[in-house]
């Protein structure tokens, strides 16, 4: 356990040194070719999703260069996905949190690719959203069997996965009707870190409070089925708030 909050210590103070060195170049300035046009809010603010973007960047050239395709990246975010609920099934809340961060971080990569080498499609975009799911509905089994001795909490991740299914959903549907709705506050972003950061810590936090395992993580569970359900009422609102109705 203390490895591996070592190793987390070690990345997050690494990575934070690196915002200053961000904010004072020319890269917080210059436009992001890589952006996605279709991109939501993000609760942390544009700083730190620019600033995440410009770390991996060495990453995207790499991969750039490797010739790995977008597909490589969806398929390897499916596989991270399955191997953090995996993870969770055997009470190993840290890889499986570490399984979800990964995950996230390849479902960024692919966009990247996808637009640096002029492969974005419709098809592309299909595939994309379709396989998060799959890596959702694995990551969200594992938390399930995680908390088997917890009835309410098992209710509680039914919830959250429900949740992200509907925020996923009522956009794709809203853009099917023309409508793009990108809004809310619980989004895939923020549902990785939430999940990914709160298992990593979980067994330090647990333990500080002198609570059994699972402690943290059953606060974050519950965070995400609440913040998610609440996004879906919302988008379901917005929506159709701006779609016309040939009844009135």
């Amino acid at each position: 356990m203390r490895t591996d909050l070592a190793i987390v210590s070690v990345g997050l103070a690494f990575a934070f040194a690196s915002m200053p060195v961000y904010a004072l170049t020319g890269a917080r300035r210059a436009r992001d070719p890589l952006e996605s046009a279709t991109r939501g809010t993000f609760v942390l603010g544009p700083f730190v999703r620019s600033w995440f973007y410009w770390f991996i960047a060495p990453v995207v050239r790499t991969s750039l260069a490797l010739g790995l395709t977008p597909l490589f990246f969806n398929l390897l975010g499916v596989a991270f996905g399955i191997a953090a609920g995996v993870a969770f099934a055997l009470d190993r809340p840290v890889l499986g949190g570490w399984g979800i961060l990964l995950g996230g971080v390849a479902d960024i990569m692919d966009g990247r690719i996808a637009r640096a080498r002029n492969l974005a499609s419709p098809r592309g975009a299909f595939i994309d959203s379709t396989l998060d799911r799959f890596a959702e509905v694995g990551a969200f089994v594992g938390l399930a069997v995680f908390f088997r001795h917890a009835p309410l909490l098992i209710v509680l991740v039914a919830l959250a996965l429900g949740g992200s299914l509907l925020v996923s959903y009522t956009r794709a549907r809203g853009e099917s009707q023309g409508v793009l709705c990108n809004k809310g506050i619980m989004q895939r972003a923020e549902r990785l870190l939430l999940l990914g950061f709160g298992a990593i810590f979980d067994p330090t936090v647990s333990g500080l409070l002198r609570r059994g395992p699972g402690t943290l993580l059953g606060v974050v569970v519950t965070l995400v089925a609440l913040g998610t359900v609440a996004t879906a009422i919302y988008r379901t609102i917005w929506i159709a708030g701006r779609l016309p109705d040939r009844g009135a």
